[in-house]
């Protein structure tokens, strides 16, 4: 009989937050591994509101990721972390100084991070149980919205067949960011891979589907109608930032960025013409575990 327990930790510096998620995986015999959310931490660092505003990081947010940074260093300590990744999307992807905030960064905690840019982030989010949810005999629009962009792939026959990464994500529409040519650009990319799918799901990931749908109080794996989400995106609109924290319990980073993340999943629906959306609660760090696990394995 073999036993084995591996941890394994992922960091996803984004736009609207920084995540630290620490999994075990464990290898029984001949079975199949079993990954498990050990710890998820969630910093609202908005890099997006400097770097799509000034170009670069400020000073106090490189003082706040370098103390999220240190504290992400001795929380994987702690949990005898055998390995880790650290990714950097959008913002950091944006900014004049990123690169040398990355060897700030590394300098000061020890953590390397790696900018990656829309079509590897793509890539890893691929790598999650994303394929469990996939039948091969249905065609799926996956979007994966984040704070400076929203990655799209589509699913036909079990395989992606077509993935893309535009710069439309919460942060930069929030500071009106986003041209009518880009959605306009979007749009076409959509209609254009999807046109000769009669029928299409959506399967929506990040931070703010994952928040409406706990609201919904849906079933584990039932979708959410076009109709609830519309009608969501409705009630969102009219409260005011301090009724959506206070009525609907959200917290400050997420009260605004959520109603352009509906408005983006929307408009993903209309012009896919899907009519119900799955959220099977997976993003970029889920990714990150398997494929380090991927990388010992295989």
């Amino acid at each position: 009989m073999s036993f084995k327990i591996h941890k394994y930790a992922a960091i996803d510096i984004g736009s609207n937050a920084i995540r630290l998620l620490v999994a075990s995986v464990t290898l029984f015999d001949n079975e199949p591994p079993v990954f498990k959310k050990t710890s998820l931490v969630r910093v609202p660092i908005r890099l997006g509101q400097d770097v799509f505003t000034t170009k670069k990081i400020g000073e106090t947010n490189i003082n706040r990721m370098i103390d999220s940074m240190q504290s992400y260093s001795l929380l994987m300590d702690v949990h005898k972390v055998e390995k880790y990744k650290a990714y950097a999307t959008s913002a950091m992807r944006d900014a004049d100084n990123g690169q040398e905030v990355v060897e700030l960064i590394k300098s000061e905690t020890g953590i390397t991070i790696e900018i990656i840019d829309g079509s590897h982030e793509a890539a890893i989010i691929a790598m999650t149980d994303l394929h469990s949810i996939i039948d091969a005999n249905k065609v799926y629009l996956y979007v994966d919205v984040g704070g400076g962009s929203t990655e799209f792939t589509l699913f036909a026959n079990g395989e992606a067949q077509a993935s893309r990464s535009f710069k439309i994500g919460t942060v930069r529409l929030l500071n009106d960011m986003v041209t009518n040519s880009l959605w306009s650009e979007v749009e076409l990319w959509i209609k254009g891979i999807c046109q000769d799918y009669p029928k299409i799901e959506l399967i929506g990931s990040g931070g703010n589907i994952n928040s409406i749908y706990k609201t919904s109080e849906k079933s584990k794996g039932m979708p959410l109608s076009y109709l609830y989400l519309s009608s969501y995106y409705e009630k969102l609109q009219s409260y005011t930032f301090e009724e959506r924290v206070y009525f609907l319990n959200l917290n400050q980073d997420r009260a605004d960025v959520i109603i352009p993340a509906c408005r983006i999943y929307l408009k993903a629906m209309k012009w896919s013409r899907a009519k119900n959306i799955l959220v099977p609660k997976i993003g970029l760090t889920d990714g990150i575990i398997k494929s380090l696990f991927n990388a010992d394995y295989r």
